[in-house]
């Protein structure tokens, strides 16, 4: 699976975001992350393995401490997409509003007709 394909995936499930907006705010353990997110420590642990392998979060090592981190770096591909994205549609959009500009004006029938 491609690093995109593993980000958006990622970011699919509203946990995991919820986690990277928490993270945003800064480091944060585990415990805390859990705490927030109102589920187990496990299944925190899980929604932070599919984040970190998909490149968006980080771990940083001090002592027995694991604290989390959002990596920015990690949503270089997926906002370049998303540019794309609206790149073609605001090209679409331009089009369709050169292609409506060219169609004779109608009359709007009042609601009395």
């Amino acid at each position: 699976m491609s690093r995109i394909d593993l980000a958006f995936s990622a970011l699919s499930d509203p946990t995991r975001r919820v986690i990277l907006a928490r993270l945003a705010e800064g480091e944060a353990q585990v415990a805390a992350l859990a705490d927030m997110a109102g589920i187990s420590q496990p299944a925190v642990s899980r929604h932070l393995k599919v984040l970190e392998e998909a490149g968006l979060i980080g771990t940083r090592i001090a002592g027995t401490s694991r604290p989390r981190r959002l990596r920015p770096e990690g949503l270089v591909d997926v906002r370049t997409w998303l540019e794309q994205m609206q790149a073609v549609f605001e090209e679409n959009y331009r089009r369709l509003d050169a292609l409506l500009a060219e169609l004779p004006e109608t009359p709007t029938p009042s609601p009395e007709d």
